[in-house]
């Protein structure tokens, strides 16, 4: 039986932590295995990405395998074909796709008529690999989940469900910060709380920081939100992870950014270059979390 990576909620309890450990042990161990030997993942983008793209095609290298790499002008992906056709033809060709696209439909589409793994690189709605990533980060530094107190601050986004979703899995206390009417989706928020997260929201961001461990925060406008961004900016004002928000915090209070980052609108230039900063081992640890995601669905 195949195994699709669309979401966290893809993983049981136990495989989620069980990919924290193995990825660090992969990352002090400087990983390599031909698991992926005579196999091809095929990397679909409708969304450019630096760090996606790298770390994926080099998970790939390390674990023996071979990629191609498609864009909408390379692919019937962006035209007219039915996605169906898409999944069913590139399963004859290759042992995986890796996709970054919109809507999350897409990826469970292509999931549902192809007969390869799916992984979801990113879309509208999650961006699962990139939060595994972030929890081997902080994981790193803080193994005990329980004591943590994580503090989301910015739009209700991609990256906010899917530390929503984390939180069902991972036992710390989970506060996001956003403006009126930027919140996450609701059915995704009532569901961690139902399955037993311990996640709140608020529109303060001081409160969100207040004793955090952690901070995170993202882009105010995403790939596809452009036309926004000065209204975004304007309804933003006051969530800048900034001197504020961190005196607000735990005395140690690391921070993180997905990147790309928007200096001086998200973040201040002196908070992602100062040493409360991990952003950089949270960039490279994209490397060894997709090495265990991969090893995960073909081992």
């Amino acid at each position: 039986m195949k195994k699709d990576f669309l979401s966290i909620r893809d993983l049981i309890r136990e495989e989620a932590h069980e990919l924290i450990k193995r990825s660090a042990w992969m990352k002090e161990n400087d990983f390599r295995s031909n698991i992926l030997e005579g196999k091809t993942v095929i990397l679909i983008f409708e969304k450019a990405s630096t760090r996606t793209k790298v770390s994926f095609e080099v998970s790939i290298h390390h674990l023996g395998g071979h990629h191609v790499f498609m864009t909408p002008a390379e692919s019937q992906l962006g035209r007219s074909e039915p996605l169906r056709d898409t999944a069913r033809v590139l399963s004859r060709y290759a042992q995986g796709m890796v996709v970054r696209t919109f809507g999350q439909e897409k990826l469970i589409e292509l999931a549902r008529h192809g007969s390869v793994p799916v992984i979801n690189a990113l879309s509208d709605e999650f961006h699962p690999c990139q939060v595994m990533s972030d929890l081997l980060t902080i994981y790193e530094r803080s193994p005990d989940f329980e004591a943590l107190n994580i503090a989301w601050v910015g739009d209700g986004n991609n990256m906010s469900h899917s530390w929503i979703n984390a939180a069902i899995h991972f036992p710390f206390k989970l506060t996001l910060a956003v403006p009126p009417g930027f919140e996450p989706r609701e059915d995704i928020f009532q569901e961690a709380q139902r399955l037993g997260g311990n996640v709140h929201l608020t529109h303060d961001p001081l409160e969100a920081a207040r004793d955090a461990h952690y901070i995170n925060t993202d882009v105010w406008a995403s790939m596809g939100q452009e036309e926004e961004q000065k209204a975004r900016a304007d309804a933003f004002v006051g969530f800048r992870v900034d001197d504020r928000i961190l005196e607000a915090a735990h005395p140690e209070v690391r921070v993180l950014h997905c990147l790309p980052a928007h200096r001086g609108e998200e973040i201040t230039d002196a908070v992602i270059e100062g040493e409360r900063s991990i952003v950089w081992d949270q960039a490279e640890n994209r490397l060894h979390m997709q090495k265990a995601i991969l090893e995960w669905i073909y081992g």
